[in-house]
C-alpha cells in the first residue's frame, strides 16, 4: 500500500487506514461465517431427504420437496405420510416408471418377439421407432400428446414445450442423440408387468425389472448397447437400472420415457 507523501501528519492517516482495514476484515469474517442458505437448500432438494432435525423440516413430507421421490424403490417406511403416499407406492404400481426389481420374486419373462405384443402396443412401438429413424424429433410430438394423457418425460414436472424439453436433454441441439437413445431402448427386449390388472404395462428395456447382478454375459452385452460400463457400476450400487425406459399400456398409450430413480 502506497501512502501519500505530504506535509500532513502521517501517523493519523496510518491509524485511520488501519482502523478501516480492521473493520473490513471483521465484516468479511462475519459474512464468511454465515451459512450459504441458498446452496444448502438446493442440495437438500437434490439429495434423498436426509434426516433433518429442525422443526421447519417436519412439514416437508407433503411439500414441494417429495422426500421419498429420489430414493426410488427401497424405502417403504414413508408410506404413512398421506400426501406423499403416491411416491413410495409408485414402484409397486404397475403404471410406475420406477425400477421394478424384486430380488425375492422370480424374474419376469424377457420377450424379444414384437409379434407377441397387442396390436395397439405394437403400433405405438413402431410409430416411435419410425419417428426416431427419421431424425426429426418433431415427429414425436403427436405421439407424446398433451394434457392429462401426455407422455411423462421427467420424474419431475416439466415446464414449457415437450419437444423443447427433449432437445434440452439431448447432447446436440436438434435432439438426435435423444432419438438414438429412444430407438436403442425400444430395440431391446421388453417385459410385461402386472398383466391382467388395471396397471398392465409393457416396458422397455427389460433391465427395468431384472436384478442387475443376475444378468448373464449376453444380457450385459445388450445392456452395454444402452449404457457404459461405468454407468453399469453406478447402477449396481443403486440396485436397479435407472437409465431411460419406455412404458406403453395395452391400449397403446405411451405413458413414459424417463430416466432416473
Amino acid at each position: 500500500m502506497n501512502f501519500p507523501v505530504s506535509g500532513k501528519p502521517k501517523g493519523l492517516v496510518l491509524y485511520i487506514r488501519l482502523a478501516a482495514c480492521c473493520a473490513a476484515v471483521a465484516f468479511t469474517t462475519c459474512l464468511a461465517s454465515s451459512p450459504a442458505h441458498a446452496l444448502s437448500e438446493i442440495k437438500r432438494e437434490e439429495l434423498p431427504a436426509p434426516a433433518t432435525p429442525s422443526d421447519d423440516d417436519v412439514s416437508p413430507p407433503g411439500s414441494a420437496i417429495p422426500m421419498p421421490d429420489p430414493v426410488g424403490t427401497p424405502p417403504s417406511a414413508s408410506q404413512p405420510a398421506g400426501p406423499d403416499a403416491a411416491e413410495p407406492d409408485s414402484p409397486s404400481d404397475g403404471g410406475s416408471n420406477r425400477p421394478r426389481v424384486d430380488p425375492e420374486a422370480p424374474p419376469p419373462e424377457v420377450v424379444y418377439d414384437l409379434g407377441k405384443l397387442p396390436e395397439p402396443v405394437r403400433r405405438m412401438h413402431d410409430l416411435i421407432i419410425e419417428a426416431c429413424k427419421s431424425g426429426d424429433i418433431e415427429k414425436l410430438r403427436p405421439l407424446i400428446g398433451k394434457g392429462d394423457s401426455m407422455t411423462q418425460l421427467s420424474l419431475a414436472d416439466i415446464e414449457g414445450d415437450a419437444i423443447t424439453f427433449l432437445k434440452g436433454m439431448s447432447g446436440d441441439p436438434d435432439g438426435q442423440e435423444i432419438l438414438a437413445i429412444l430407438e436403442e431402448v425400444l430395440s431391446a427386449g421388453y417385459v410385461h408387468v402386472d398383466a391382467g390388472t388395471p396397471q398392465d404395462l409393457y416396458v422397455w428395456p427389460y433391465f427395468f425389472a431384472l436384478p442387475l447382478d443376475k444378468l448373464d454375459s449376453k444380457q450385459r452385452v445388450e445392456l452395454f448397447k444402452i449404457v457404459t460400463a461405468g454407468d453399469f457400476d453406478d447402477m449396481k450400487q443403486f440396485g436397479a437400472y435407472i437409465f431411460y425406459r419406455v412404458g406403453i399400456t395395452p391400449a397403446g398409450q405411451w405413458t413414459f420415457f424417463v430416466a432416473g430413480d
